[in-house]
């Protein structure tokens, strides 16, 4: 059968240490350099940026052409001030050691142009977004803009196509699942927070008296191509008991943010798993006694429900809300070992579909023949190990790897055997990404079924080997806890 899918690229730019992805040596000046001077520097090294270091070599300032438009339509341009009064003080900058993952993400969520390398705070170069990213049409700096100056619903569902098309084009130049996936739920969150952050001004709701929680691959920051909604409501208990009240004037607010939404391409979750949902617009006592309940009762749906809602994060609110909430249930679940057993023996059933003839299990299903569900049958075989592990180690991160990462170093797992789990299922998501792009790129809507015949020779072999891999993770997960692992 003919390769349809295209081959997964190892090479990610992003995780490239800062230090490599510097390409020049930076132009800098003191800070008392008339801004004529500092314009002659800039046009004579053909930089857009020059950086303001002190006596030490080290950054107080950059000034940028952007900079040079501002001072000039605000009536302050005067070619003989000192570069001190029009630079931007304390840039942001990462040691040359940081991975340029962690430079992007701050792009992303900050809305820099510029991103200063150091050693030992001194001053070793400067990195743009072009220097990360060479080949996109859209973007981290024109999504960031849009996203900070959105005034019209009707611009959300154009946003979140240019997160999609900046998605594919990170995709072609080789970025990973880890930092692509991370980048997508970062924009994702701040098209979120604009939505939720209007509805609730318009309606006369303060932000502090709730907190709007991401449950899901959202709260694990593992968005794909094809994640739907799933989010919920924390609301600070009412001095008065009068929860229904509250509730009653939230919901109708937090349905119209569902709808806004799926509106800009977050479809809404089949199973009704969102805030505009009376069951998940909750208060904090109403959480506990849902979790508590989960915890006691012990019966399927109980690990069903655990499986979704143990993932939550802050979104937007009072953060503290789910904070204090993640505090207390970490401690609940670690004072009952019968249900961490029970979860444990729950992501046990899930088998990694690896045949015993032929390389994989394929599904019979008429809809998806010959396929795999990558989804339910390949990152959820990690996901559901990883958050046992996080949940039996105090572990409070919610993202799959770093549970793996914080909890094996708790465990005292080894950081070869770590480092196989995290690749292997970062993987799978890059096959999952690359699938849903295609299915996109044809005018289909995106899923998970992959069939394992049409990946290249090497991607199957690799496919098998992450199977491999999560089977032997189910297999530590199973000596943890006593269970067969089948």
């Amino acid at each position: 059968m003919t390769n349809a899918y295209p081959t997964v690229n190892e090479q990610d730019p992003l995780s490239r240490p800062l230090a490599a992805v510097v390409r020049r040596p930076p132009v800098t000046c003191p800070p008392d350099t008339l801004l004529k001077t500092a314009l002659g520097l800039m046009r004579s090294h053909g930089v857009g940026s020059l950086i303001v270091t002190d006596a030490g070599d080290q950054p107080v300032g950059i000034f940028t052409l952007h900079d040079l438009l501002n001072s000039a339509v605000a009536d302050r341009f005067d070619l003989t001030q000192p570069i001190a009064a029009a630079m931007t003080a304390r840039p942001f900058s990462l040691p040359g050691s940081a991975l340029a993952e962690e430079a992007a993400l701050a792009m992303a969520e900050h809305d820099f142009r510029h991103v200063l390398v150091t050693d030992q705070q001194r001053l070793v170069g400067v990195v743009s977004e072009r220097d990360l990213f060479s080949l996109q049409r859209v973007g981290l700096k024109q999504i960031s803009r849009a996203l900070r100056e959105v005034t019209s619903p009707a611009t959300l569902p154009q946003l979140a196509a240019d997160i999609r098309e900046l998605a594919k084009n990170l995709l072609d130049q080789g970025v990973g699942a880890e930092h692509l996936t991370q980048i997508i739920s970062t924009f994702n969150d701040r098209l979120s927070q604009r939505v939720i952050e209007s509805e609730l001004l318009a309606a006369g709701i303060a932000s502090a008296d709730l907190c709007w929680i991401a449950l899901g691959s959202e709260g694990r920051h593992e968005q794909t191509l094809a994640s739907d909604q799933d989010n919920g409501i924390i609301f600070r208990d009412p001095k008065d008991g009068g929860g229904e009240a509250l509730r009653s004037r939230l919901l109708p607010i937090a349905q119209r943010i569902n709808e806004a939404l799926a509106s800009a391409g977050f479809p809404l979750c089949r199973g009704n798993i969102m805030a505009g949902n009376p069951r998940w617009c909750l208060s904090e006592t109403e959480w506990r006694e849902n979790f508590n309940r989960w915890i006691s009762q012990r019966d399927p749906e109980a690990i069903l429900n655990a499986t979704i809602f143990f993932d939550f994060r802050p979104l937007f609110g009072d953060t503290r809300l789910a904070t204090d909430l993640r505090a207390w249930l970490d401690k609940a679940v670690r004072d009952s070992s019968l249900f961490l057993r029970l979860m444990a023996d729950n992501a046990l059933t899930n088998r990694p579909p690896l045949g015993l003839v032929r390389d994989f299990s394929v599904s019979d299903d008429k809809q998806h023949p010959h396929t795999i569900d990558l989804k339910v049958n390949g990152a959820t075989l990690f996901v559901d190990a990883a958050r046992v592990f996080a949940l039996a180690t105090g572990v409070t991160a919610t993202n799959t790897a770093q549970r793996l990462r914080q909890a094996s170093a708790v465990r005292g797992f080894g950081a070869n055997e770590t480092d196989a789990w995290a690749t292997a299922f970062h993987f799978l998501q890059q096959v999952r990404l690359r699938h849903q792009q295609q299915q996109i790129t044809h005018g289909d809507a995106p899923d998970n079924y992959v069939d394992p015949d049409r990946l290249n020779d090497l991607d199957r072999r690799i496919l098998k080997e992450a199977l491999r891999t999560a089977r032997s993770l189910q297999n530590r997960l199973a000596l943890d806890y006593q269970l067969w692992a089948g």
